[in-house]
């Protein structure tokens, strides 16, 4: 449950000021907590003084899925395609851990926000002014996007430490059932003893196995065209 915290004075009521109200109470209880009414008790006022600035619940979620957009870093254009991509996936991580409710939202809403909108041309004008033609840039920001998602949607599942790996029985109970699944054995056994696997410190790697690939594919693709 999440308390008043603001002031109760409708005159310093702004559209802004409702977003990050409506992202609050999103962090506390997921999107579906999400009402005109939970907004307005965050901010103190009657749910009624939040139509002046918003026409009505979609679009506040239409607003907060652009906010979400807004947090995340974008890559400046002049700087290497691969370069912008790494800064802009690990801050993508960083804001959608942080806001987990984001992630089955984001691409969902029917009317796409400004800021959204920026946010996807300045990603494919990052790719595009690297030299990739414009299928290759659709297919990089298409499978950079997606890992990006599924990682997080992931890290958010399970635990990442190796400690909780033995402590909560999963390396344990595959240990007993080695003879039934050696494989699963023996990488589990590796994850703990030969390089103290975390779950999160692979996001890196994965990241770079996918960049690699478009890298090798743009390569192609100029050996093509030169």
């Amino acid at each position: 449950m999440i308390a008043s915290s603001r002031g109760s004075a409708n005159t310093l009521l702004t559209q802004r000021a409702i977003i990050e109200a409506a992202a609050e109470v999103a962090d506390a209880g997921g999107v579906a907590a999400v009402t005109m009414r939970s907004v307005a008790k965050v901010l103190g006022v009657e749910a009624m003084s939040l139509y002046y600035h918003v026409a009505n619940k979609d679009a506040l979620l239409d607003s907060l899925a652009d906010w979400v957009f807004e947090q995340i870093i974008l890559p400046d254009l002049d700087e290497h395609w691969r370069l912008g991509m790494i800064a802009r996936a690990h801050s993508a991580r960083s804001v959608l851990s942080k806001h987990s409710w984001a992630l089955g939202m984001l691409e969902s809403r029917p009317t796409p926000g400004e800021k959204l909108l920026r946010h996807h041309d300045r990603i494919l004008g990052c790719l595009l002014r690297g030299g990739m033609s414009p299928v290759l840039a659709a297919h990089a920001f298409s499978a950079i996007d997606s890992y990006i998602y599924g990682f997080v949607l992931t890290e958010a599942s399970i635990s990442s430490s190796p400690e909780n790996l033995v402590e909560e029985g999963f390396s344990a109970e595959v240990a007993k059932q080695a003879e039934k699944y050696p494989n699963m054995a023996l990488i589990a056994m590796a994850a703990v003893n030969d390089y103290n696997f975390t779950f999160e410190d692979e996001f890196d790697y994965g990241l770079s196995l996918i960049l690699d690939g478009f890298d090798e594919r743009l390569q192609n693709q100029n050996k093509n065209t030169g």
